[in-house]
C-alpha cells in the first residue's frame, strides 16, 4: 500500500510526535501492551498553550501550526495545482506527483513507483506477510502505521486537530482532507453537471453517478459499489466480522457509526435536536420519523 505525499511528508513530524508522546507518557514498565499505552495517550492533558490567545493542544506540532495565525505565516502552495500545504518538506514531496518519473520497479510484478521505501512496502504485498497483529481482535496487517491507525477504532483516540475549528481525526490524511473545508477551493469540476469539488477522488466518485460504474462486486453475492470501502462494510455481512466495540459494554458492531449511536444509551447523549418543540434524539432517524409525525 502506498501512502499518499501527506503522509510520506509527515514522517519527520512524527518524529517530533513521538517524542511529545513520551513526555506525557512515562511508564515503569516498559512491556506494557499497545493498546495500554495508547489508553494512556487518551488520558494526557494538552499542555502546549498559544501565548498569544490562551488556546492549548494537546502536541507542540499543532500549536505551531496555530501560531501562524498570529504571526501572519501563509501556507505554502504548489506552483502546479495550487493545492496548499503546512511545511516546507510536504510541499517538496508533493511536487514530484507532477513528474512522471517513477525510478524504482517491482522485479515480480513491473509495478513502478516514485520512492524506494514505496517500493519495499509494495514488495510485502507479494509475499503475504501481516506481521502487525492488533491484540484486541486479532486483525493482522503488513505496515505497522496501519495497525496504529487501525487501533484508534479501539481505542476512540483522535489525535490529529484542527486549529480552525477544533474537530479532531484519527488519521492525519483526515486532517489534511478536512483543511480544505476551510479554504473553500474547489478546483475539480464535474464533466457532465459542473458541480465542483475540493479533491479529485471526490469528483470521481461523484461522475460514478452519471456513469453508473459500480467497479466494486462482492464476489460472494454478486452485489456492486461504488466505493471500496463500502464493499468492505458489506463483506462483514458475510464473516460476520464485528470489528467495533462499545467502550461501556461488551457488545460489537458491523459499522463505526453503529458503535456511535449504541453508546449513547450509556451517555444519554440525544445531539439531534427539534427545531419545532426542542426534543431531543439520539439518532437522526428518529428526529426525522418525529417531524413527520407531529409537525406536518
Amino acid at each position: 500500500m502506498e501512502h499518499t505525499e501527506e503522509q510520506r511528508g509527515l514522517m519527520e513530524e512524527n518524529k517530533e510526535r513521538e517524542e511529545e508522546k513520551h513526555h506525557h507518557v512515562k511508564t515503569e514498565d516498559e512491556t506494557h501492551s499497545q493498546t495500554e499505552s495508547i489508553s494512556l495517550l487518551k488520558r494526557k492533558d494538552k499542555c502546549f498553550t498559544c501565548r498569544q490567545c490562551g488556546k492549548s493542544f494537546t502536541y507542540n506540532l499543532n500549536l505551531k501550526i496555530h501560531m501562524r495565525i498570529h504571526t501572519g505565516e501563509k501556507l505554502l502552495e504548489c506552483d502546479q495545482c495550487g493545492k496548499t500545504f503546512l511545511s516546507a518538506s510536504v510541499l517538496k514531496i508533493h511536487r514530484s506527483v507532477h513528474s512522471q518519473e517513477k525510478p524504482h520497479s517491482c522485479s515480480l510484478c513491473g509495478m513502478s513507483v516514485k520512492y524506494k521505501q514505496s517500493l519495499e512496502k509494495h514488495m510485502i504485498v507479494h509475499s503475504g506477510e501481516k506481521p502487525f497483529t492488533c491484540d484486541q481482535c486479532g486483525k493482522s496487517f503488513r505496515q505497522s502505521t496501519n495497525l496504529q491507525e487501525h487501533m484508534n477504532i479501539h481505542t476512540g483516540e483522535k489525535p490529529y486537530e484542527c486549529d480552525q475549528c477544533d474537530r479532531i481525526f484519527s488519521r492525519a490524511t483526515g486532517l489534511s482532507n478536512h483543511m480544505l473545508v476551510h479554504s473553500q477551493k474547489k478546483p475539480y469540476s464535474c464533466s457532465f453537471c459542473g458541480k465542483r469539488f475540493a479533491r479529485i477522488q471526490n469528483l470521481n466518485l461523484h461522475q460514478k453517478i452519471h456513469t453508473g460504474e459500480r467497479a466494486h462486486k462482492c464476489f460472494e453475492c454478486g452485489k456492486s459499489f461504488f466505493r471500496a470501502v463500502d464493499l468492505k462494510k458489506h463483506w462483514r455481512t458475510h464473516t460476520g466480522e464485528k470489528p467495533y466495540k462499545c467502550s461501556h459494554c461488551d457488545k460489537r458492531f458491523r459499522r463505526s457509526e453503529h458503535v456511535k449511536t449504541h453508546e449513547r444509551i450509556h451517555t444519554g447523549e440525544k445531539p439531534y435536536h427539534c427545531t419545532a418543540c426542542g426534543k431531543s434524539f439520539t439518532q437522526i432517524s428518529s428526529l426525522q420519523s418525529h417531524i413527520k409525525y407531529n409537525h406536518k
